[in-house]
């Protein structure tokens, strides 16, 4: 399989809108988001995040496919909610670019493609000016009775790509949880590396 993994700015985002709201609900679904995605929302919210500048959207494509994608944004750009806790740790939202949603379908993994998100994500981040990367992920008990048996946590290959998490900082969000009725709140842990 040959998969392509491409930066996608500018007038170029809009028409990949509708796949990555697709594949945000299907591997956002799985262990340790267990997030039951809506459409409606996904559209609106990935419509915002093109609109901001600087934004870049890497895109795996196997043929015509897009089977993976990752997203990134100057922080300053994004909604007060990802940026107040950094902001309240002494971070300026200024310096900082933020790697959103980093998505691929799971025949997929283990090629590199996920070290090629980070690639294509920094360089966008070096040439906007920023002085650090920053990112979140969902915070899941050890112990949590949806946790697959073989699930590995990529805390390893974070690190290994240059990223630490921030102790004490973290932020809320509420989703609707897969097999939840209603909205309810989730802690997300930053992690954050100099560029």
């Amino acid at each position: 399989m040959t998969v392509s993994v491409v930066p996608v700015t500018g007038a170029g985002l809009a028409e990949i809108i509708p796949a990555l709201a697709r594949l945000r609900i299907a591997v956002f679904r799985d262990f340790p988001y267990l997030y039951d995605g809506d459409a409606a929302y996904e559209a609106g919210y990935l419509a915002d995040f093109a609109a901001a500048d600087g934004a870049v959207v890497v895109v795996a494509r196997d043929g015509a496919e897009i089977v993976g994608a990752a997203t990134a944004a100057p922080l300053a750009t994004q909604d007060a909610a990802w940026q107040d806790p950094l902001a309240a740790a002494g971070f300026d939202a200024d310096g900082i670019f933020y790697f959103g949603e980093s998505v691929l379908l799971g025949r997929y993994r283990g090629q590199g493609i996920g070290h090629a998100f980070f690639d294509h994500r920094e360089a966008q981040a070096r040439a906007c000016g920023a002085a650090h990367a920053a990112f979140c992920s969902v915070i899941r008990a050890a112990d949590h009775p949806a946790r697959p048996a073989d699930y590995r946590p990529l805390d390893a290959f974070w690190r290994g790509r240059g990223y630490a998490p921030l102790v004490g900082v973290t932020a809320w969000f509420e989703w609707k949880a897969v097999g939840g009725r209603v909205e309810e709140a989730h802690e997300l842990q930053y992690w954050m590396r100099a560029l």
